[in-house]
């Protein structure tokens, strides 16, 4: 995997994935930004978030549940001073659908969480305070 981030001005960065994607990020403005782009940090919550729902998502899909939706609520605690790295995550999955498993649910939160998504290891193992709830809303 490869990515680049080139620097286009102040503290405004154009981040270019290897898969031909961009993003923009920059700071808020008491830190030289103009707040035109997602923070740093706050796209390595996306990417856990990210990373987390793929998974939950496709679990449910293979264990033939009626997902309609789904999204992941995340609450994130950094340490005082700096470097300041997250300290806590909760994820909230939050799926939709029809004649949903809540026993399904619950399992694919679980292996997201322990054994596919590789961001929500990775925070685990830098000694970040993981968790993850769910809510089953059912549609008509």
């Amino acid at each position: 995997m490869q990515a680049k981030v080139k620097w286009v001005d102040g503290v405004m960065f154009l981040g270019e994935s290897g898969s031909g994607h961009a993003v923009v990020m920059d700071g808020a403005a008491d830190h030289g930004g103009r707040n035109m782009g997602v923070r740093p940090m706050e796209m390595i919550l996306l990417g856990i978030g990210g990373c987390a729902s793929f998974d939950v998502v496709t679990i449910l899909k293979k264990s033939r549940q009626d997902v309609a939706a789904c999204h992941v609520e995340l609450d994130a605690d950094r340490a005082d001073g700096t470097p300041s790295p997250f300290t806590r995550i909760h994820m909230k999955f939050v799926v939709s659908g029809r004649k949903l498993k809540a026993n399904q649910v619950e399992r694919a939160v679980e292996l997201s969480a322990t054994k596919y998504c590789s961001a929500s290891v990775m925070m685990e193992a830098a000694g970040v305070d993981l968790s993850h709830s769910f809510e089953v809303v059912e549609l008509d």
